[in-house]
């Protein structure tokens, strides 16, 4: 009841002066809005980053000649330009000697492609993938219609094609896809299946692309050019990180590696591609963090002047307080809590200010909204932190004053 009723004192004395509490509260409001508003909106786009960059299954990896996230300067971009091509020839080898694993598939990819079917056109912008059977399991593609293509397809260079689900609305709006015959620039394909939808990043939807057996790929557009990308996706159960081990001695061996030397090949998995993007993020974090740091700390000098003249202007009311019985404990207690109860109260502000700014400027980049419940917590206790920090000197000023001076003190 002594805590309630110090708190509730508290209130009182703040809700006296409302113009100095606000000009005091106010570089709280800015150093927690600061911290909030861009956690917000990081956090919103790691969201939607992890819903991008999750297009693998869970418990698969890729082998691919180009990183996931391409960072370092243009000697290290030269250096990733040179690596030779991964190849089909390649990826049979490894297939063979990789018996740990689940399934194995093979990926080529060509952009800028225009489908047709009969007056309706897509943009020429559609992705198309020449891909094995593995590649479907591997990089969780479900079939919602029709079929995906089988091993016969493959050997036999059947010219048939699997649709994302744009392409589909696009070209078959009041007409079922499945058997009908369209085209791929000048290329004649039958539809044999129908992706299902998965969904958009950043606004961007994922369902722009097509796929088709990689021989067919290989007959229009030719064996060299294009780097393979090779996906390995584990059995449950079995340790993912010692089958990653074993895939990258394999392929050390098939590309003739020589001992000492860096791989001439990378490895995606989802978890390495989140932690890239994080690693690119953290600097902007870390900018905000320091600007929230120089205005809670100016917030903080702010309280305590501000704390150290409601002590002068209170002399006599405390020097009334110690006379009927006050312990140096209770006058403590009551500046302490004032200073914290101020804070708290800027960093609530700032709270619901940031994550308000922080989700309206995620949703201009198409993000999903979401909640920072960490840097909540985090604020919260930082303005704990500084109202007891700044404010342990002024109300130790207070409890420490004689009463028989305070009571003379006009």
């Amino acid at each position: 009841m002594k805590i309630l009723e110090t708190i509730r004192v508290a209130f009182a004395s703040l809700s006296a002066n409302k113009l100095r509490s606000f000009l005091t509260i106010l570089g709280i409001v800015v150093g927690i809005f600061s911290i909030i508003s861009i956690s917000t909106v990081i956090s919103m786009l790691q969201s939607s980053i992890e819903e991008g960059v999750s297009g693998l299954n869970s418990n698969t990896f890729q082998i691919q000649k180009w990183p996931a996230v391409r960072t370092g300067g243009m000697a290290e971009r030269q250096k990733i330009r040179n690596r030779p091509n991964i190849t089909m020839e390649e990826y049979k080898q490894f297939k063979e000697v990789m018996t740990g694993a689940e399934s194995i598939g093979a990926e080529q990819w060509r952009f800028g492609i225009r489908f047709s079917f009969n007056e309706n056109k897509t943009n020429p912008n559609i992705q198309v993938c020449g891909g094995t059977t593995g590649a479907f399991p591997n990089n969780d593609w479900e079939i919602e219609k029709g079929r995906a293509f089988n091993e016969n397809d493959i050997q036999f260079g059947n010219k048939v094609v699997v649709l994302g689900a744009d392409i589909v609305k696009t070209l078959f709006e009041f007409v079922d896809p499945i058997g009908q015959e369209i085209k791929m620039n000048n290329y004649k394909l039958k539809v044999i299946g129908v992706l299902k939808s998965k969904g958009a990043v950043f606004g961007q939807s994922r369902d722009g692309f097509a796929i088709i057996p990689v021989s067919t790929f290989q007959s229009f557009y030719g064996k060299r050019g294009r780097s393979v990308n090779i996906t390995v996706r584990a059995p449950e159960g079995k340790p993912y990180d010692d089958l990653i081990e074993q895939a990258i001695g394999h392929m050390r061996t098939i590309r003739k590696v020589e001992p000492g030397e860096d791989n001439d090949f990378d490895i995606r998995t989802n978890q390495a591609t989140l932690e890239s993007i994080n690693e690119m993020t953290s600097s902007v974090r870390i900018g905000a963090i320091v600007i929230a740091a120089i205005a809670l700390l100016a917030a903080g000098i702010g309280i305590m002047n501000i704390m150290l003249v409601s002590v002068t202007e209170r002399t006599r009311e405390i020097g009334i307080r110690k006379a009927v019985g006050a312990q140096k404990f209770n006058i403590l207690l009551q500046f302490l809590v004032e200073a914290v109860v101020l804070c708290l109260f800027g960093g609530v502000v700032g709270i619901v200010f940031g994550i308000s700014v922080g989700n309206i400027l995620g949703s201009l980049m198409q993000a999903s909204a979401t909640i920072p419940l960490d840097w909540v917590a985090v604020g919260v206790g930082l303005c704990v932190f500084i109202g007891v920090l700044f404010g342990t000197y002024p109300a130790m000023k207070a409890a420490n004053l004689d009463p028989i001076e305070s009571l003379r003190y006009e």
